[in-house]
């Protein structure tokens, strides 16, 4: 990528499509919703692994340079003066992956307590409530207890695997490279949070517009059952609010910030 490629990942309903939308607005840059770059890596390691018959054809330096081509090929044509910001919540599990691809390459991680993402995406389901969502496999017999335990299977859940990828990055050989920009500095403070993050990228400082922003993929949103996932109100802010659900499954997920707790940070990851 001629002007390099970073990642933006962390946990979901923690500000990743707020952050996008403002970055768009620096026309140096791209960056949108999850892209499928993720699953594309992945399919192509296992292909080109000891569990195919043409492991063989395959040595080091020819994985890179197909993987990096995965990249150039989906961006470089559309793209070909901007830096990518690509946005899946599992790339956080791939860094020394990435990290080998994009030497240089740098991860924002949103993030936020799981008490309020259950929240948040309990709120968008109760909008969108005459019709199942794909995130629970279309099943309208559900409720919220068996929501937030599915959400937080540890492998496959939609809050649960990020959040476990999220600590390995944390923690891992590679914690450099990222920084965690919590929800509620990116909504209380966004022209402090949005310098920190052009000091991390060593970019050029930008002046965003957090009175007019628009962004929304209504007709995406739809296709899961969750018209919304991906809408930004115009006006940046944050706005409290009491929480939608029973007070035992509040209480579960609080203190689930580790980022925020003193001694856990030995990395010195940087926290906004």
């Amino acid at each position: 990528m001629k002007n390099g490629i970073h990642l933006i990942s962390g946990l979901p309903r923690s500000g990743t499509t707020l952050l996008s939308a403002l970055l768009m607005q620096n026309p140096r840059f791209h960056a949108g919703v999850t892209t499928p770059l993720y699953q594309m890596v992945t399919t192509l390691q296992a292909q080109m692994s000891a569990r195919s018959e043409f492991y063989p054809f395959f040595d080091d330096d020819k994985r890179l340079a197909i993987l990096r081509g995965v990249f150039s090929n989906y961006y470089e044509k559309i793209h070909p003066k901007k830096v990518v910001f690509d946005t899946n919540r599992w790339w956080t599990s791939k860094l020394p992956t990435i990290v080998q691809l994009f030497p240089q390459t740098k991860m924002i991680c949103c993030v936020r307590s799981v008490a309020w993402i259950i929240d948040s995406l309990e709120r968008l389901l109760r909008r969108n409530a005459l019709e199942p969502s794909r995130i629970f496999s279309f099943d309208a017999t559900n409720n919220v207890y068996t929501r937030a335990d599915a959400m937080n299977a540890p492998g496959t859940g939609l809050i649960g695997a990020p959040y476990n990828g999220l600590r390995e990055a944390f923690y891992g050989e590679h914690s450099d490279r990222l920084m965690l920009v919590t929800y509620e500095s990116l909504a209380r403070s966004p022209v402090a949070t949005m310098a920190a993050i052009y000091e991390f990228l060593g970019e050029k400082p930008y002046g965003h517009d957090f009175q007019n922003l628009k962004f929304e993929t209504d007709e995406y949103d739809a296709g899961i059952g969750m018209t919304g996932l991906h809408r930004v109100a115009k006006v940046v802010e944050f706005k409290e609010r009491g929480t939608i659900l029973p007070p035992d499954l509040f209480k579960r997920f609080e203190g689930t910030e580790f980022w925020k707790v003193p001694g856990r940070n030995p990395r010195n990851v940087k926290v906004v």
